[in-house]
């Protein structure tokens, strides 16, 4: 039997599936991951990736934080791949309970599921940071001009988690769920970046899943361990 039959096997015989995704979910959507060789991470740039997504560059230097943010944040022409389309047909037939995703790049609920956990925010929600007052990403990514909320005066933010910030509450329903599933299937994250991924240590069901083309830490703790194409891994699977 073949890790595409094992995943498959795993897949009918579960009643509770939750996926927890990383960056690697989207790159066959077109955008960049972050530690992979040529990742964002890897590329150079005057200042750290960790420097200009941190609310410290946020609140003391947003201009900068803005030319950055815009330049390699910048997803709304990305559309779902056939990762997506599979969790959209697995969530439809009643399996999939949950996604808990690291990605802000809304490609999910663009896909059409509906129970997603954006555990690091997205670009398609920003607020004025005094009159909370909500903004569209199209009006973030519009112009090259700082984000200034017309109604109060004040800098607009990306509901995004920058680095230095507490992650938002559906962070808790997150790992609720998690440690409800009878099978969690990883795909696309190298598992190093805390807390998000000591959310793997929460599972406690029959079949832990890890699909991604470098080896993580948790790899010993898996039933089935994939090293592969995320996209060619899911394009094989039955959905019909």
């Amino acid at each position: 039997m073949n890790d595409i039959e094992k995943l498959q096997n795993i897949i009918d015989e579960s009643e509770n599936i939750v996926f927890f995704g990383g960056a690697g979910v989207s790159t066959d959507s077109g955008l960049k991951d972050f530690r992979s060789p040529d990742g964002l991470y890897n590329m150079k740039f005057t200042s750290s990736p960790e420097e200009m997504l941190s609310s410290k560059k946020f609140y003391s230097d947003p201009d900068e934080f803005y030319r950055f943010y815009r330049t390699y944040m910048n997803c709304l022409d990305a559309k779902p791949n056939v990762t997506h389309e599979y969790l959209k047909y697995l969530e439809d037939t009643g399996k999939l309970k949950a996604i808990v995703t690291q990605n802000i790049d809304g490609l999910h609920t663009k896909a059409g599921n509906k129970n997603v956990y954006e555990i690091h925010g997205s670009i398609y929600r920003n607020y004025c940071t005094k009159c909370h007052k909500s903004f569209t990403a199209d009006f973030i990514f519009s112009n090259n001009e700082l984000p200034i909320c017309p109604k109060c005066g004040d800098l607009i933010k990306p509901d995004v988690v920058l680095y230095g910030e507490m992650l938002p509450d559906c962070y808790d329903e997150a790992q609720k769920a998690i440690m409800k599933a009878d099978c969690l299937i990883v795909a696309g994250s190298s598992l190093v970046v805390q807390p998000a991924s000591s959310l793997v240590s929460l599972f406690h069901g029959k079949n832990l899943v890890i699909i991604n083309n470098e080896e993580t830490p948790y790899d010993f703790l898996a039933k089935l361990v994939i090293h592969d194409n995320i996209s060619d891994v899911f394009s094989k699977l039955k959905s019909d």
